[in-house]
């Protein structure tokens, strides 16, 4: 029996678990030796070994020879592994029969590293390097199962370098495009270089996602300086999301899709659809309700606003759609917005998406119409990747 069951999923978020040399066995030649293998953080890595790399080795050498161990994590797959210890985490024949066993129609896969050793490199050419080789990989694990929509990440840094690569991601089958929650190489992303961007995108009915990992994910290190201990993560450690984090978490990408939307970009590209993933939601009707006044008190004295025939919240529930957080209340966000603008996601195999995803979205659903839930967990996915529901 799957875990979801009784209606249609669409899971807007997981991750696969990339192994250290996940970039480098996709470089193109002339850059290997630039790019190093990835550094997986140590309190994401498994237990079993005195660093990282080397319980990284034991994990991928235990799921080889002990097929038993798989079936043990088969048993209860939303709660016997997690991460790297989880059912498919990293072994795609092994993904496969997790979505069986999840029982989602289908599922977006992001990277869990390696998008931000990719975004954050310095030499742009590297960049754009390490993106096709992420490309190329992220293809590669997806390519056995149809239900797998593989995540490609577009750095927006140089409009040629990026408009070649988005064409190259697409080629490669990219079911979901990933760019970074910020400045373009000292541009807007609504700047006119950009459009082609946008518009390609559209036409070619991928949309854009923003995902936390593309820009830090910490609050400045200053408001941690209290003159007493500071506190750990969730995780135990202290490189991943604390309570002061999950404050700030989501500004990057309310920023960037304010931008975006200011500028025109939605209002002239129609058919353009993005997301924001694993970024929570509960900033999202307030970011409605800005926008809207900003638009109409600044319409006096910028024509671009003056020129919108949709208000930006009519845009926004139009054209994109974001995902709530396992503990946010989804169903209290939709009754003070609109039921449009909301995702399902499980977040597998990470920890952060909890052990029933489904069953704490539909305690805080409550009440509402079935026609709610059939968006949430459906409809909204498809209007924004209409091919997954070929």
């Amino acid at each position: 029996m799957p875990y979801a069951e009784g209606r249609t999923y669409f899971d807007a978020d997981s991750h696969l678990m990339e192994l250290p040399d996940f970039l480098v066995e996709f470089l193109d030649p002339g850059f290997r030796g630039v790019i190093p293998p990835l550094a997986i953080p140590p309190m994401a890595a498994p237990a079993g070994g005195a660093t990282p790399a080397e319980r990284m080795a034991r994990l991928v050498a235990e799921r080889a020879h002990e097929p038993e161990r798989a079936d043990e994590l088969a048993r209860d797959v939303m709660t016997s592994g997690k991460n790297y210890d989880a059912l498919g985490a990293f072994n795609p024949a092994e993904r496969t029969r997790a979505l069986d066993l999840l029982g989602f129609r289908a599922q977006w896969v992001f990277s869990s590293f390696s998008a931000g050793q990719v975004f954050f490199l310095r030499d742009v050419a590297a960049r754009y390097a390490a993106a096709r080789a992420h490309n190329r990989a992220m293809a590669a694990f997806c390519a056995d199962d149809p239900r797998l929509l593989p995540v490609a990440v577009l750095p927006l840094d140089d409009p040629a370098m990026a408009a070649a690569e988005l064409e190259y991601a697409l080629e490669l089958g990219a079911q979901g495009v990933w760019v970074p929650a910020g400045p373009c190489g000292g541009r807007s992303p609504g700047h006119d270089e950009l459009d082609p961007i946008w518009a390609r995108l559209a036409d070619a009915g991928i949309p854009f996602l923003l995902h936390v990992g593309a820009q830090p994910i910490q609050i400045r290190p200053e408001y941690m300086n209290t003159g007493r201990a500071q506190p750990k993560d969730w995780l135990g450690g202290a490189e991943n999301v604390r309570s002061k984090d999950l404050t700030v978490i989501h500004q990057s990408s309310e920023e960037f899709l304010s931008v975006l939307v200011l500028d025109g970009v939605l209002e002239r590209h129609r058919g353009l659809r993005g997301a924001a993933v694993e970024l929570g939601a509960t900033w999202v009707p307030g970011m409605l309700r800005r926008l809207d006044h900003a638009a109409e008190i600044w319409a006096r004295s910028e024509p671009e606003l003056r020129a919108f025939t949709r208000r930006p919240s009519e845009q926004i529930r139009e054209q994109l759609a974001f995902t709530p957080y396992v503990f946010e209340d989804v169903g209290a966000l939709i009754r003070e917005s609109s039921p449009e603008l909301y995702l399902f996601s499980s977040d597998y195999p990470h920890a952060e998406g909890g052990r029933n995803p489904i069953g704490r979205f539909e305690a805080s659903l409550g009440d509402l119409a079935p026609s709610v839930r059939d968006a949430f967990y459906e409809g909204n996915f498809v209007k924004l990747l209409p091919s997954a529901a070929a």
